[in-house]
């Protein structure tokens, strides 16, 4: 049984660290790396393709012909990698690795500690994180966005954004079965359907872990613009009144839907 990665990409041909991921890949017999190309329009399906040329059993690729969003991309990595019987648990982390391997298998580690966890993610904002590197803007507009959520949620979550979680198979359904409101604030949305699943407060929080990160750097290129980020309010508001207000009732019973125009080939 393997821990999955899944590794959403969009126009990462320039940036990707194609030595990084070979290195892991030749290295690492218990992991299985998924990368999903979300509709990139240069040759990111090319480079994809030549890592998984390298050791076909340990690398996925799905092709997905549309660019739709990282929730998207995630969420059609999840699906497939849930239909895989050698899969014991799957995570994901940004293409630019901006959270290393090393802060990846820590959490991973975790889970498996702990049978009572579903969820293990990274945060950013715990004391002790000597390699954590930001710019001013980034930390500013992050820690309004983290105000907002904090209201959402009402959980005592540092870091809901960190683009690494690791979660166990089972709950893989409950969380990705349908799809999600929002493009990127997705992560929002996970703890929500965790939260409606388990319950408030500590019932929910007894189930998953926040663990600081050793190592965490921004790198630039980031694909949410200015004006997205100014979007960001609006979009939490939008997720709000659909989860809480509107009372979303989420079942297991649509784990094979498919995104309208997210069509995907997997090799």
């Amino acid at each position: 049984m393997k821990t999955a990665i899944i590794i959403p990409c969009y126009n990462e041909a320039k940036r990707l660290d194609k030595n990084a991921f070979a290195s892991f890949i030749k290295e690492n017999n218990n992991y299985h790396l998924c990368f999903v190309n979300d509709g990139s329009k240069d040759n990111t399906i090319d480079v994809l393709y030549a890592l998984q040329k390298l050791k076909a059993s340990k690398v996925s690729v799905i092709d997905m012909k549309r660019n739709s969003g990282k929730a998207a991309a995630v969420r059609a990595g999840a699906l497939y990698l849930h239909g895989r019987s050698d899969i014991k648990q799957m995570g994901f982390v940004d293409a630019d690795l901006s959270t290393d391997f090393e802060d990846f298998d820590n959490l991973v580690k975790k889970l498996e500690d702990n049978h009572e966890l579903k969820m293990v993610f990274g945060s950013r904002n715990h004391k002790g994180g000597d390699g954590i590197e930001r710019d001013g803007a980034r930390k500013l507009l992050s820690n309004i966005v983290k105000l907002f959520i904090y209201m959402i949620l009402g959980l005592p979550i540092k870091d809901t954004q960190c683009g690494a979680k690791v979660f166990t198979r089972d709950v893989i359904p409950m969380l990705y079965g349908k799809s999600f409101k929002s493009k990127w604030l997705f992560d929002v949305e996970v703890f929500l359907r965790l939260k409606k699943h388990y319950g408030a407060g500590k019932t929910t929080m007894s189930h998953i872990l926040e663990v600081p990160l050793k190592r965490w750097v921004h790198v630039d290129d980031s694909k949410l613009g200015v004006k997205d980020s100014l979007k960001i309010p609006f979009a939490l508001m939008e997720i709000w009144v659909s989860y809480t207000m509107a009372n979303l009732v989420m079942t297991t019973e649509n784990t094979a839907e498919v995104d309208p125009g997210t069509l995907y080939s997997i090799a």
